[in-house]
């Protein structure tokens, strides 16, 4: 055990989860990859959960951070913030929701708590419906909403939560039926829960669900719901903190999949926009982000030095075309793990779109779980220069792989190849 991870177990909570039987130190890393404190360099297939999108240390962010950080570094939202206007410019643009407003946070789980805020002010209800398996956040009342029991410690909450089918496609009830008939059957347990209960305020929904194990539903199921939830006047949420950005490839945003009757009401976004640097933000129409009749600030939402660095990743991103590399890389990826898969008795299922693939592991020839093997992968891979992820609901394991959006074909083939080693190590 190292001097570091003891200290770290002397001051740290117990629920504080870390990756490895031998925990890793990170001390720095360019491009697509990391090395740690012994030296050793790893691909980084994982960018701090899928936090950075773009590469580490871009010289165009690091420098937009050290010349804002020259000139002032804090002044919260009290003060007129130019960095802070130019950003929600932007973004109010890129979110497609018409008459756009945008309100900046420090994370994803802030983004969404204050989502719900908005909603449940708007509505009058403290009625929320969520997705089976979802996770959107550690707050009290976002850790209330998410429909994934290993990350939900409480069930004590100030709203009432209800959940709704559809965000995993082959588990569960309708696994089976074709995907029209699964939007059919969603909707249609839809339409039955909202004739048993209060209005409720919003759906929130993450358009590929991100520690449940990038999971999605057919294109088009929010699409088919919004019309279920406009005639109740129920709101839509687009959880987009891990889907926004262009990770998924084929979009922007992960909501543009299901578009059919147009943008959610609220989008809230966090993560990869600020590569690294603590960054959320919500978007909303007018009329519902000027729905609260008290005072609201934040001391740390839309810094200076964060929306310098965002406003740098943004622009290094949409020049780049960094959502077309992930389409093109992303698709061979797939296709390369799929191959690789194919030889292991292990893995039950390769799915994902752009950088943002999973594959579950289950017990040769069962639907079972395995959680073991997904450990022993991580383990491998690690020992074979590879840093990935993991996660999964009700039941499931699943290797989480997102790497940042630069990510070449060649580091593309490399780390499928080192994930055919794991798996076959691990197998």
């Amino acid at each position: 055990m190292s001097g570091l991870y003891e200290r770290h177990l002397a001051v740290s909570p117990e629920w504080l989860a870390l990756y490895y039987r031998n925990p890793v130190e990170l001390t720095h890393g360019e491009g697509r990859h990391v090395w740690d404190a012994d030296g050793n360099r790893y691909l980084d297939f994982f960018g701090g959960i899928l936090t950075t999108m773009t590469a580490h240390a871009v010289p165009e962010v690091t420098k937009a951070v050290a010349e804002q950080a020259g000139r002032i570094i804090h002044s919260s939202t009290l003060y007129l913030n130019r960095p802070m206007v130019e950003m929600a410019e932007r973004i109010a643009t890129l979110s497609g929701i018409p008459d756009a407003r945008v309100f900046f946070t420090t994370s994803g789980t802030e983004a969404n708590d204050t989502a719900l805020l908005l909603a449940t002010a708007y509505r009058r209800s403290n009625q929320i419906l969520a997705m089976r398996n979802s996770y959107h956040g550690r707050s009290f009342s976002t850790v209330s909403i998410t429909g994934n029991q290993a990350w939900s410690p409480t069930s004590l909450s100030p709203l009432q939560t209800l959940y709704v089918h559809g965000g995993v496609r082959t588990r569960g009830p309708y696994a089976e039926l074709s995907d029209e008939a699964f939007i059919r059957a969603c909707v249609a347990d839809l339409e039955d829960l909202l004739g048993h209960t209060r209005n409720p305020a919003a759906l929130i929904a993450e358009p590929i669900q991100g520690v449940g194990g990038f999971t999605s539903p057919p294109d088009g199921l929010f699409a088919a719901f919004r019309e279920v939830l406009d005639r109740h006047g129920v709101l839509w949420i687009s959880d987009e903190v891990q889907t926004g950005w262009g990770r998924t490839g084929e979009h922007f945003w992960g909501w543009q999949a299901h578009a059919e009757n147009g943008p959610p009401d609220i989008l809230t976004f966090a993560k990869g926009i600020g590569n690294g640097m603590s960054v959320g933000g919500v978007v909303a129409r007018a009329e519902v982000m000027n729905c609260l009749d008290a005072n609201s600030i934040s001391t740390f939402g839309g810094s200076p030095v964060t929306m310098a660095a965002s406003l740098a990743n943004l622009s290094y991103l949409l020049e780049h075309d960094l959502q077309g590399n992930a389409r093109r890389v992303g698709g061979l990826l797939i296709e390369r793990l799929r191959s690789v898969a194919a030889a292991s008795p292990a893995v039950r299922e390769v799915r994902g779109r752009g950088l943002m693939i999973g594959i579950e592991l289950a017990k040769p020839g069962t639907d079972e779980a395995d959680p073991e093997a997904a450990a022993a992968v991580l383990e491998a891979a690690r020992a074979g220069g590879l840093l990935i992820g993991k996660g999964g609901g009700h039941n499931t394991s699943v290797l989480r792989i997102a790497p940042p959006l630069t990510l070449t074909v060649a580091e593309a083939e490399e780390g499928a190849a080192i994930l055919a080693d794991a798996l076959h190590a691990a197998g």
